[in-house]
């Protein structure tokens, strides 16, 4: 008998994170953002020093990009090229090279972008 119920927890371990791995890959499946690593990223890589969460500044606030790419099913791959490829922007009427973040972390890029699109 217990060997049966030592069967059955280890199955369903093992079936429960195949699941969640499953999820993972999904498209539009995503994980919330852990918020105090993101802007802890944000700042480090100074990012706020053009953008603010709500209000307009040389650059889009968080809340704008968020807007822009609601509903869309390309919204992170879209928003994670932005910030690792260093794209031209305008500021000031002058085009400059775009700063991506402090790290070279994917995990903790994908983080910061799921935090971006949450505001």
């Amino acid at each position: 008998m217990r060997t049966r119920i030592r069967e059955l927890t280890v199955f369903g371990l093992w079936a429960g994170g195949v699941m969640a791995c499953a999820a993972l890959l999904l498209p539009g499946v995503s994980l919330a953002a852990d918020d105090a690593a993101a802007e802890a990223l944000a700042k480090k890589s100074k990012c706020m020093t053009c953008h603010s969460v709500d209000k307009k500044k040389d650059g889009p606030s968080f809340k704008e990009t968020a807007a822009k790419y609601k509903g869309k099913a390309d919204a992170e791959q879209k928003v994670f090229v932005h910030l690792t490829t260093n794209p031209k922007v305008k500021v000031d009427g002058k085009e400059e090279a775009h700063e991506g973040p402090k790290t070279k972390n994917e995990a903790e890029i994908k983080n910061l972008v799921a935090w971006i699109l949450s505001r």
